[in-house]
């Protein structure tokens, strides 16, 4: 069976991008921002991106194009006993982020539909909280959680080129063009000048004094939103031709992804401001219950919403994509399973596992802090130190490749992957561990109790 490649390099940015830039970027980022101080939390962020995340991208390239295989097939190639076996951790991965991520994606399409047929008109915070339990949970929440794996399967099962590469060439400009709208809306809004305040004058001491809770925080955010310790990147890396340059391509990632999560602070902070809702409150419901109130009280509000919601929808679907692909991939390479029949067991499979979370919530904080505080930061890890120290050689040589002079980047590259980025991320995931399992101890232990 042929592999199947990208057919242009924008098709490939696109859907690197595409995955990069989904609920991570607007719905994680804006309440995460908002808890970790504001602008405090994004000079971190920005600098994760910048130091870790940019050099973490081409680690996952230089073994994608490598192979040419998913992450399971591809460290079996390079790596031999427990690095032959690694691969498995990012499947585990992205199948339970999808299976959380599905169910989140359809909170969204529901807001959006609501937008539509009834308008944003609560503007009490308490009502607006009785509609995301609502919207969150239940019977309804399962039937958008399978219409959106639906669409998902749909693509992936249409292939890369027909499926992926044509999906993301409309929807990530259509994200960037209603996000650039959306931003410029708020700056006409009252609290503009107040939210941008919050949003871009960092305040130095408010990090020292919390940095062992923001630093996890921005590592997690950073990894996240790069899609990077699921293997993704690999993936995406391995339908890559030879003559690419994959340091110009990871920059051109990065930078449009970082620029689409600043942008949100932009739409989302000014509208809360406006209308005096505390920034960072409600964790994961707290950009539906917030927005919905502010929607309610701003000008144009509706609208506003509906093109909001339905951007996320837009950019969720983007991302589910590309980490349903990283799944597919592994049945197509190592099993011999056609994309079609892949595409639709592994959906239902994912589909399955995302449906304690339409019963309660408190399954979303035991999958998302998982995954997130641990899984991610530990998949990011052990590429680092595969490729910064067990196959390094092999490393330098891919990144060179297509780079024609590289005036020594690829040994200046290895070291910073051997010492900061393991030491960053070994840092992170270590505080990770210890906030999961607090959660463990804490909240979910409490929920058990009750039950």
């Amino acid at each position: 069976m042929a592999r199947e490649t990208w057919a242009t390099r924008a098709g490939f940015i696109l859907a690197a991008v595409g995955s990069a830039v989904g609920l991570g970027n607007v719905w994680r980022f804006p309440f995460i921002t908002g808890q970790y101080g504001g602008s405090s939390f994004l000079i971190t962020y920005l600098a994760f991106v910048a130091l870790i995340g940019f050099p973490a991208i081409l680690v996952e390239f230089v073994i994608g194009r490598r192979t040419d295989r998913n992450p399971v097939g591809a460290l079996r190639e390079l790596g031999s006993g427990v690095w032959g076996s690694a691969g498995w951790l990012f499947v585990v991965t992205g199948f339970i982020i999808l299976s959380y991520y599905s169910v989140v994606a359809g909170w969204f399409l529901r807001y959006t539909l609501i937008g539509i047929t009834e308008g944003y008109t609560l503007t009490d915070p308490a009502e607006a909280e009785a509609l995301y339990q609502t919207v969150s949970t239940g019977l309804d929440t399962l039937v958008f959680h399978a219409l959106f794996m639906l669409l998902v399967v749909g693509i992936i099962a249409a292939g890369v080129r027909r499926g992926i590469e044509l999906s993301v060439k409309v929807m990530i400009p259509a994200i960037l063009v209603l996000l650039v709208g959306l931003a410029g809306y708020g700056f006409t809004l009252d609290g503009a000048s107040a939210a941008y305040a919050y949003y871009l004058s960092p305040d130095f001491g408010t990090i020292a004094a919390n940095w062992t809770e923001i630093l996890p925080a921005a590592a997690g955010q950073a990894f996240f939103t790069l899609s990077l310790g699921m293997g993704v990147m690999i993936t995406y890396a391995s339908y890559l031709g030879e003559d690419r340059n994959l340091a110009a391509d990871a920059g051109i990632i990065a930078t449009i992804d970082t620029l689409v999560a600043v942008l949100v602070g932009f739409v989302v902070f000014p509208v809360l401001f406006t209308v005096g809702i505390e920034p960072g409150s409600g964790g994961p419901g707290a950009i539906f219950v917030s927005l919905t109130a502010a929607f309610a009280g701003i000008p144009g509000g509706r609208i506003l919403g509906i093109v909001f919601f339905g951007m996320v929808g837009i950019a969720a679907l983007s991302s589910a994509i590309s980490i349903l692909e990283v799944l597919v991939s592994y049945l197509i390479d190592e099993v011999g399973v056609a994309r079609v029949p892949a595409s639709a067991a592994l959906g239902a499979a994912v589909f399955l596992l995302g449906v304690p979370v339409t019963v309660d919530s408190i399954f979303l904080g035991l999958y998302d802090g998982l995954a997130y505080g641990i899984l991610l930061v530990l998949g990011s890890l052990l590429l680092a130190l595969f490729v910064g120290w067990v196959v390094p050689g092999v490393g330098r040589e891919e990144l060179r490749t297509g780079m024609g002079d590289a005036a020594g980047f690829d040994g200046a590259w290895i070291w910073v992957v051997r010492l900061p980025l393991v030491f960053v991320i070994f840092v992170s995931l270590v505080l990770g561990v210890t906030d999961y399992v607090g959660f463990l101890t804490g909240g979910f232990a409490d929920w058990l109790a009750a039950r």
